[in-house]
């Protein structure tokens, strides 16, 4: 299976990709998460400075992940398009092509699992925006793409990374 995980900024996807990685139920995934410090060093502006070239190549990266097999993500073509559609620098010309080329992937992901930013506290880890207004119109664009352009199987979690976790078994294994 190909498993994404989208949400907006410090909702803990990484970390519930890090967990999965130690469950028994995922011993046989790839996983792949979060390079912004990466990225940033080499460059690449984030957040709300991001431009068209950075976000080709988060979107490289998306597309990257999904040729391979059982693998778990901590972004999806979803993040990728939200961000977009708040970055300041792009056209809307240009983020209306962008959406339309990032969809062609979004049937790649067999699970897309969405994390609510409910009682999740921000983090900043030096490199995320900590914005709260930006965080929530994220979100915001998030939901709406996924109801704009859904996934063939969408799971919505939240609570603790054990309760999303057992979540997450519980609708693969169902």
């Amino acid at each position: 299976m190909k498993i994404g995980l989208c949400g907006t900024m410090s909702v803990g996807k990484t970390t519930l990709v890090n967990a999965l990685r130690e469950d028994f139920h995922f011993a046989h995934y790839q996983t792949a998460t979060e390079r912004s410090k990466y990225l940033r060093d080499l460059g690449i502006p984030l957040n709300t400075d991001s431009t068209i070239k950075g976000q080709l190549v988060f979107l490289a990266e998306r597309a990257t992940e999904l040729m391979k097999e059982n693998i778990i993500t901590d972004r999806t073509v979803w993040d990728v398009c939200a961000f977009t559609a708040l970055a300041q620098s792009i056209s809307d010309h240009v983020k209306y092509d962008f959406e339309k080329l990032a969809m062609d992937l979004k049937d790649e992901y067999d699970l897309v699992i969405y994390i609510k930013p409910d009682g999740v506290e921000m983090e900043d880890n030096g490199v995320r925006e900590t914005n709260m207004d930006y965080r929530a119109d994220i979100d915001y664009q998030i939901q709406n793409l996924l109801k704009r352009f859904p996934p063939k199987n969408l799971l919505t979690i939240s609570g603790s990374t054990e309760e999303r976790i057992k979540s997450i078994v519980d609708h693969i294994y169902k």
